[in-house]
């Protein structure tokens, strides 16, 4: 059975009030995981087995959170900003995300602002409409 995109949000929504201890206002489809809600790259882990269980389907971490793959190839970086190359790779493994306003300024500081609430919920949306 299909989910709605709603219901899919609320099923996010709780996740991450569990994991992060935030508040259900605070968890909205524009709220950065690291800026807005707190977390830390630790709670990712958290996060995406919580979602695993909350959904009932596998999840690869680097599907949904591939900053470290980015960050630890040197052809993808250069002077803190992720180069040409860089650029494509995240667009190709985060097409559930909008990275419009990240490629104007690639800050590789600025790449935990790309894991927003609403990118784990076209992600999952895809995922499991897909299945």
């Amino acid at each position: 059975m299909a989910m709605s995109r709603d219901e899919i949000f609320r099923e996010i929504q709780e996740v991450l009030i569990d994991a992060l201890g935030v508040d259900d206002d605070e968890v909205t489809v524009e709220a950065t995981l690291m800026g807005d809600l707190g977390a830390e790259s630790i709670d990712f882990l958290d996060v995406v087995f919580r979602l695993e269980k909350a959904f009932g389907i596998k999840i690869q971490r680097e599907e949904l959170f591939p900053a470290e793959s980015l960050m630890s190839n040197p052809e993808f970086i250069s002077n803190g900003k992720l180069t040409e190359k860089g650029l494509a790779e995240l667009k190709e493994k985060m097409p559930h995300t909008d990275t419009a306003a990240f490629e104007s300024d690639p800050d590789i500081n600025k790449l935990g602002d790309l894991f927003t609430v609403g990118a784990i919920l076209n992600y999952l949306e895809g995922k499991l409409n897909a299945a």
